[in-house]
């Protein structure tokens, strides 16, 4: 009788701990949602409303504190600060989304290729990856940004050249795993050439992680533009960037005016997390494995 309330018990736990885990979930899925969708209708709908070039430098009203009229207070020359955060978003999330987009297409081509061909072509392009993962993603993206003049293009093609490593590793792996698989055995058998093969049965399989992967990549590329443009070699000083914003004011935060370092600093931060959890959402779905976890 002992053992069977213990078991009883036992039971009850598990299930209370497994609708804990849902629920929590769930809360995380929508927090998730309605932050990106936030940050969605404030980089479409604010530039609607209002234009940066119209925002008048006003010494007279630089480095307010947040108020009614300026929700975010003003910068060293006046201007609103929650307008400029917005702008500066929106620079960073094009650069995030076109230079993920960018990565992604290379590492799936170098890791489909890699895994379809196999041999000494694989062991190749493997060794070529693990040479430039040798070097710090940052120091690389510094040496690629000075060939050029700072703008929006050098700062995508740098974290586009420097983030394609880890989609080639997970894309490689998958078509490895894809070609063991006995409908790819029973189309080799039947007389299709590697490129129909590769084109018609591996590379369909490995689209949902390279999506993954891409979706992942883009926080990690808009923390990449914001240190690239902190440190000065991103966008220049005078364009709307969050790391610019930052970078700009440390004079103010070393006088003790918090709001120009805070507000540009909690817009790296959010939508990056944001997006990072609807990620995490979509892993979880296309991981049965994990599925099945959280469904415990």
């Amino acid at each position: 009788m002992a053992e069977r309330m213990t078991d009883g018990a036992a039971d009850v736990a598990w299930i209370a701990r497994g609708r804990t885990r849902r629920s929590t979930r769930t809360v995380r899925v929508w927090a998730s949602a309605v932050l990106v969708a936030a940050v969605v209708l404030a980089v479409i709908a604010v530039p609607a409303v209002a234009h940066l070039d119209e925002q008048a430098v006003d010494l007279a009203a630089k480095l307010q504190p947040p108020s009614w009229a300026h929700p975010f207070g003003t910068d060293d020359v006046g201007r609103d600060l929650l307008l400029r955060c917005v702008y500066g978003l929106r620079v960073s999330l094009l650069v995030g989304v076109v230079a993920a987009l960018a990565a992604t297409v290379i590492g799936t081509a170098v890791g489909a290729a890699a895994g379809a061909l196999g041999g000494w072509a694989d062991r190749v392009v493997m060794r070529v990856v693990d040479l430039f993962s040798s070097v710090p993603h940052l120091l690389l993206g510094i040496f690629i940004v000075a060939l050029f003049r700072p703008g929006v293009w050098p700062v995508v093609v740098s974290v586009a050249l420097t983030h394609w490593l880890s989609t080639a590793r997970i894309v490689r792996a998958e078509v490895l795993s894809l070609r063991s698989r006995p409908y790819v055995d029973a189309a080799v058998s039947g007389g299709a050439s590697r490129w129909r093969v590769a084109v018609r049965h591996l590379l369909p399989g490995v689209l949902p992680q390279a999506g993954l992967a891409a979706v992942l990549m883009v926080p990690h590329a808009i923390w990449h533009e914001s240190a690239l443009s902190f440190l000065g070699l991103g966008l220049p000083t005078h364009e709307a960037s969050l790391g610019t914003l930052v970078q700009t004011a440390r004079g103010s935060l070393l006088a003790g005016h918090w709001w120009p370092t805070l507000f540009p600093g909690l817009f790296i931060i959010v939508p990056t997390l944001a997006i990072a959890g609807l990620a995490g959402v979509w892993r979880e779905r296309i991981n049965p494995r994990r599925r099945s976890e959280l469904m415990l």
